[in-house]
């Protein structure tokens, strides 16, 4: 086959397919597999649960970035990022954009502040399913993480950070997460499933990152948007004519 025929196989299958499998087909299939940068560029290793307790995806991980050549723009790994990989990432990746974490622990606050600031270019970062990851005893990250992502990272536009599932319905000191988002003041895009930040942090993020876009709380149940809150307010109307400038609106329900 001709290797651009060989290369659009390539692009629809997972990163890891590609190297438990369609690296092993035959000669020039393994060469189109390691010789071309351009297919790692951005690199994607998603799903295969199945497979996570029988192979080493975060030595996987680290081949499929070594296969860039130094071009990988992209990375969104699922159980295959903790600090030994992001420091090699940091080394093996100096153009990283986008950083997408799913399901990653072994990353302490100290090792994640250090880290970071080696990705000054990134401008989309993702901490989901990371309930050993950066965050305190309330399922929040935590706020000294904000500040250090606010001076590394200064060109960050889309923030993703989801729970699994929504925990508890409860009001009060539920807000870390949305002042320290409050900070990031270029976003253009925010995901924050299952989170219990309430009406009062939520609009703290409208207030201070007017360049907004795209908002994402489903599951986010502390927010009350109805009209009719509890004590009576006008809160949940406020909050709807706040968000009426966002273009893409996903709602708790």
């Amino acid at each position: 086959m001709p290797l651009d025929a060989i290369l659009a196989v390539f692009h629809k299958l997972d990163h890891i397919d590609i190297l438990m499998a369609a690296d092993q087909v035959c000669s020039s299939w393994r060469r189109a597999a390691r010789d071309e940068p351009a297919l790692w560029r951005r690199i994607v290793m998603r799903g295969n649960a199945d497979l996570s307790s029988r192979i080493n995806r975060q030595g996987i991980a680290c081949d499929a970035v070594r296969r860039s050549a130094g071009q990988c723009e992209a990375f969104c790994g699922e159980y295959a990022g903790d600090a030994g990989f992001l420091l090699y990432l940091s080394e093996e990746a100096p153009c990283l954009k986008s950083l997408r974490l799913i399901s990653c622990d072994g990353i302490s606050l100290d090792e994640f502040a250090e880290l970071i600031t080696r990705f000054p270019l990134l401008e989309e970062l993702e901490l989901s399913e990371c309930p050993e990851l950066l965050v305190d005893c309330s399922g929040s990250l935590y706020p000294e993480v904000y500040e250090v992502l606010g001076r590394a990272c200064p060109q960050l536009k889309h923030f993703r950070m989801n729970k699994q599932y929504f925990q508890e319905q409860k009001w009060g000191n539920n807000d870390a997460d949305a002042e320290g988002i409050a900070a990031m003041h270029e976003l253009r895009s925010l995901q924050l499933v299952a989170n219990d930040l309430t009406n009062k942090g939520l609009a703290a993020i409208l207030d201070n990152c007017p360049r907004l876009e795209s908002l994402d709380i489903r599951h986010c149940f502390n927010v009350k948007m109805d009209g009719d809150d509890s004590g009576g307010n006008d809160e949940g109307t406020l909050l709807r004519e706040k968000c009426a400038r966002i273009k893409t609106l996903r709602l708790p329900s």
